[in-house]
Order: C-alpha cells, then sequence, then structure tokens
C-alpha cells in the first residue's frame, strides 16, 4: 500500500449520475469511487502515480433536491474542431439556440471524507519516488492548489477541500448500516469504456470500497 491521505470534500450541490438515467439526470445517493478519484486528480496526478480510494466517510445527511437546469442539447462534433483547425475557419455554437430544459435530482449540502492512497505505476522514471509524489501531494491539499478546480459530478457543482490530519469525526450516520446497492465503481476505457459497478454498503457512516481486482467486471 503507497502513501495515504485523508481529504474533506464539500460542496453546496452534488451530482451523481446514474448511467442508467438516460435524459433526465438522478443523482446516487453519496459520492462514487470514481468521482473520488476524480477530485484527487484535478489536485495532483501525473502518469507515475495512480489514486486508489480505500473509504468515504458520509458527513452529512443525504438530501436530495429538484431543480431545473438548461442544457446544450448537442456537442460538437470532433471532426468538425480538426476540419476548422485545418482550414483556420471558425467554430462556434449558439447556446440559445440548441437549449433545453431538463429536471434534475441532485445532492444537496454534500460533505465527505475521501480516504485514498497512491501506488506508482508502470511509467514511473528513474527520478520518480513515493516520497516525492507524497510530499508534492501533501502540499498542494495544504495550500488549496488544484490544475482544475475539482467539482462533485458535473463541473457547475465545484467542491471545496481540505487535509485532514486529525482524527475523522463522526458523521450523521454513526451506528447505522444503510445498503446503497448498486453503485457505479468505474468506467474500464480499455474495454470501449465499459461500466464497472459494485455493491455499495455504509456502516456507521462509512463505505469501504473494494479493490479494483475484487470487483466483478
Amino acid at each position: 500500500m503507497g502513501y495515504g491521505f485523508k481529504l474533506k470534500v464539500w460542496g453546496t450541490y452534488a451530482c451523481f449520475t446514474r448511467p442508467e438515467m438516460k435524459v433526465e439526470r438522478v443523482s446516487y445517493d453519496v459520492i462514487t469511487p470514481s468521482s473520488a478519484r476524480g477530485v484527487l486528480e484535478a489536485i495532483y496526478w501525473k502518469p507515475s502515480i495512480a489514486w486508489k480510494i480505500e473509504k468515504i466517510h458520509v458527513l452529512n445527511e443525504i438530501k436530495f433536491e429538484n431543480l431545473r437546469r438548461n442544457e446544450v442539447g448537442n456537442k460538437i462534433v470532433p471532426q468538425n474542431v480538426k476540419n476548422a483547425m485545418e482550414k483556420g475557419t471558425a467554430l462556434y455554437q449558439v447556446a440559445n439556440e440548441d437549449r433545453q430544459q431538463r429536471a434534475s435530482l441532485l445532492l444537496r449540502d454534500v460533505a465527505y471524507i475521501i480516504e485514498a492512497h497512491f501506488e506508482m505505476t508502470d511509467k514511473k522514471g528513474e527520478r520518480d519516488s513515493q516520497e516525492k509524489h507524497y510530499a508534492i501531494a501533501k502540499r498542494r491539499m495544504e495550500n488549496g492548489q488544484c490544475y482544475h478546480r475539482p467539482y462533485l459530478g458535473c463541473r457547475e457543482f465545484p467542491a471545496q477541500f481540505e487535509l485532514i490530519e486529525n482524527e475523522i469525526p463522526n458523521g450523521f450516520y454513526t451506528n447505522k448500516t444503510i445498503d446503497l446497492g448498486w453503485m457505479l465503481y468505474d468506467i474500464d476505457f480499455n474495454k470501449n469504456m465499459k461500466a464497472i459497478f459494485y455493491r455499495a454498503r455504509m456502516e456507521n457512516g462509512i463505505i469501504k470500497v473494494p479493490d479494483e481486482s475484487d470487483v466483478k467486471r
């Protein structure tokens, strides 16, 4: 096991979208392991390290809120971007002409503590070491530095973060056990973006995230 961290993450809104919902956005009850990893990678990521989520502490009561949002209905096709770059022509999308209003079931006032560690990958170089990456990641977490603002499921829901070095406080669900059902674990980009699921169970407000090798594919 590599060097570990405890990172508190919180925000006003969050939406960890269930992939089975096609049109309207519906959030899972809690943050997914892949979203938790995304928060850490937004703070510090290098090809030579891989973040592994161990536990997720749910601090606040799970509360949902319905919200209608304006979204753009289509994306610019990558080939159009390539053609515009080759020809030097302008490429744009008029949001007012492609706007759609959709309902979303979001989480409100969320707070989690992510316990995670990183492991060295086969892309590490001669100058890479666990001590080096640990020191850099720790400094960035302490100073609030990030490559891009971490977000809670969707980019419009920014996350605040804080390194926790003392004892983890008790959350709302202490002394409670909740079966959260099947939840998205990650996306396997090596297998045509295959979705990987796991059975999430919260005990005393803590979700133990299984190792990738223990999750059925």
